[in-house]
């Protein structure tokens, strides 16, 4: 009986403490519960909501360029354009022509001498010899911005690229390689021959060729008359200056169509063959002559020659 009564008690005690700890438990999750519905309340009260940032939409960056400037830029650019193209067919011909220029022959001598002639007479230039610098461009390489800048440092730059071609080509068109008769046989050589009036040894300061009465006599450079009438000898002769240290003679004219002091181009008509002077019959006496001195003309028509031959 005692041992059932203690057994109760026992139980009654557990009962009992479980719940006091049943008890405890639910108060301090009720505690915790308002805490937190406490501090939501006041933060929501206390704390502003937070703020959505939006991107603004992206747009095309703002050009510095009006519709006027942007055609007077296209315009520009198309007119380099065909600068350069111009430029590149001038630089090729004068390449080729400056190429058989070096090509080792008997006339290489003459031609340097007078080369050398025309840079001593030219205007005095010098400094360090420095690569080209390159014109600065915007943007990024792989979408570069042409800018105003950038244009005009690029038509700067051409036009010192043609002011050079134009200087070379003025210097080629004064050298005297063309034939001076479109049509007609060599005759006569350069050098010692025997005279055809007395038979003895004597040079022949230029090269004949034998046409036609009437046939039209060309320059075979650009330059400036210095001498158009009768010479002794010579027959009616035209005289050229080519500015370079070269003069060119046409001689035994029938008649001239050129006064001293014109400026002809190559090519151009400057006189008629004929057979005055001290001639046996109608043909043209060319001369090449450089510092007043005879040369072989030979030499120097080979080189058109050769050009209108390629």
């Amino acid at each position: 009986m005692a041992s059932v009564i203690s057994r109760s008690k026992n139980d009654l005690y557990i009962v009992m403490r479980r719940g006091a700890l049943r008890t405890i438990v639910s108060t301090a999750c009720s505690a915790v519960v308002l805490a937190l519905a406490i501090g939501v309340a006041l933060g929501h009260n206390s704390v502003p909501a937070p703020r959505v940032h939006h991107e603004p939409a992206k747009s095309a960056p703002p050009t510095p360029y009006n519709e006027g400037e942007l055609a007077r830029l296209q315009a520009v650019n198309a007119s380099l354009d065909a600068r350069i193209n111009r430029l590149a067919a001038q630089l090729d011909a004068l390449s080729t022509f400056d190429q058989r220029l070096r090509a080792p022959s008997s006339r290489a001598t003459a031609t340097r001498t007078a080369a050398a002639r025309r840079a001593s007479s030219s205007d005095a230039e010098g400094g360090p010899e420095l690569p080209p610098r390159r014109c600065e461009t915007t943007g990024t390489p792989s979408n570069p911005q042409v800018t105003r800048a950038e244009l005009d440092c690029v038509s700067t730059t051409l036009s010192a690229l043609e002011q050079g071609a134009a200087q070379h080509e003025a210097a080629w068109n004064a050298f005297p390689g063309r034939r001076p008769l479109a049509l007609g046989r060599t005759g006569s050589p350069f050098g010692n021959r025997a005279d055809p009036f007395t038979g003895h040894l004597s040079f022949h300061p230029g090269v004949d060729l034998v046409a036609p009465t009437g046939t039209p006599i060309l320059a075979a450079a650009a330059g400036r008359v210095i001498h158009a009438g009768p010479m002794p000898g010579y027959g009616n002769t035209v005289d050229i200056d080519h500015n370079n240290g070269f003069i060119t003679r046409y001689a035994h004219a029938s008649k001239i169509e050129v006064r001293v002091g014109q400026t002809v181009q190559p090519g151009e008509p400057i006189a008629k063959v004929g057979s005055t002077g001290r001639s046996t019959g109608p043909h043209l006496h060319f001369e090449v002559r450089v510092d007043n001195r005879a040369v072989n003309p030979a030499h120097y028509l080979a080189l058109f020659a050769s050009a209108s031959n390629a």
